[in-house]
């Protein structure tokens, strides 16, 4: 699992952006529930908004392994940030591979230069882990699609220009659901209010609500009834950046954890010489390189063809070795770690959303044994 010589170039420089740039503003960012634009500017100017764009339109069009050390890296500065570019990333390689030339060349450059921002609009209220059970709506009038309904828990719902959208064009058949190209200023869309959330603060999630929102019909990305497919099929990319993005949140935790170690003393030494917090930290430490090696893993298995199965492994182990690493980061800290100063106390609440977006830790166990057993 070496990096060739041009990955470990990129982790260099993405790495020294997270630690230099990204992670100092996160915790105020997680404070004011701003997202850091400048830092969004900063990963355009590194190509790393266009990350999934084909060169041909201006993109980086990274390989998957080299996809997965930009998400961890970036994760480690702020996951906020590394969950907005993850689902940019999700909306550009959707424009890239369902999309007729027009809209590619039409969008892509753009998006690939950071703005118009991308979202990912699949999850409604009541159809969260089913989305087979979406109610939003696209009928066909002439040549338009007629959009209504309502989606929630949209990553970059107020910034983002552009929204790739899953609707049925027939509301009561499952096997209809379409896939969209929904420019952000149609007529009838409304972005509801920033979720107040538990962690991951600094990204905007809301919901859209579509009232007759007319988009000309060659804004289709899939045949009718192909979007749920090609919704999975993107998705195995996504849970691979999540798992990544837990890697990273997870060896950020575990570097304050050993420092915080070395610096701290009671009875008369380093709390780190304590057989207790030493072997936290062995434990920690093998976590977090198991979870890498699974998530790269993963990553060469979509560069060779199909890492459905390893993706939701990945998935699933790297983001409870994430919940399982900050708990224990605060833990060492001790009452230095529950309050809202340092590092860690957020870095746990932030972790808790990677057992949940891009498919709960339950959906990543039914893949998994469908794959063992069917």
């Amino acid at each position: 699992m070496e990096l060739t010589d041009e990955q470990a170039a990129v982790r260099d420089v993405v790495r020294e952006f997270a630690r230099e740039e990204i992670r100092p503003t996160a915790l105020e960012a997680d404070r004011s529930q701003e997202f850091p634009e400048d830092v969004w500017d900063g990963l355009a100017e590194l190509d790393l908004t266009s990350l999934t764009v084909p060169e041909a339109y201006g993109g980086y069009d990274a390989d998957p392994v080299t996809a997965a050390v930009v998400n961890e890296e970036v994760a480690y500065g702020a996951l906020a940030v590394a969950t907005a570019l993850s689902v940019h990333s999700l909306a550009t390689s959707c424009i890239a591979e369902f999309g007729s030339e027009d809209l590619k060349g039409r969008w892509l450059p753009d998006m690939a230069d950071g703005r118009p921002v991308g979202a990912f609009a699949l999850s409604e209220p009541h159809a969260g882990s089913n989305p087979a059970e979406m109610s939003t709506e696209a009928s066909r009038e002439g040549d338009e699609y007629v959009i209504n309904g309502e989606k929630q828990w949209i990553t970059n719902g107020k910034r983002a220009g552009v929204y790739v959208l899953f609707a049925k064009t027939d509301r009561d058949d499952p096997s209809t659901v379409t896939q969209f190209l929904v420019p952000g200023d149609v007529d009838g869309l409304s972005v509801g209010e920033k979720e107040d959330k538990l962690g991951l603060r600094a990204s905007d999630t809301t919901s859209l609500t579509f009232d007759d929102v007319r988009i000309p019909a060659e804004n289709r990305l899939t045949e009718e009834g192909r979007g749920l497919s090609a919704a999975f099929h993107i998705l195995t990319g996504g849970r691979i950046a999540i798992a990544a993005q837990s890697v990273g949140l997870a060896q950020c935790a575990m570097d304050e954890a050993l420092e915080y170690a070395g610096e701290r003393e009671q009875f008369d030494q380093p709390i780190g010489e304590f057989q207790s917090i030493r072997h936290k930290l062995a434990e920690m430490a093998t976590k977090v390189k198991a979870s890498r090696l699974l998530t790269r893993e993963a990553a060469r298995e979509r560069a060779e063809g199909d890492a459905g199965l390893t993706a939701s492994m990945a998935k699933y182990f790297a983001s409870q070795t994430a919940m399982d690493v900050t708990n224990e980061a605060v833990q060492i800290h001790g009452g230095y770690g529950y309050v809202t100063e340092g590092e860690v106390e957020r870095l746990y609440r932030d972790a808790k959303i990677t057992e949940i977006y891009e498919g709960t830790t339950e959906i990543q166990k039914k893949v998994i044994a469908r794959h063992l057993l069917e």
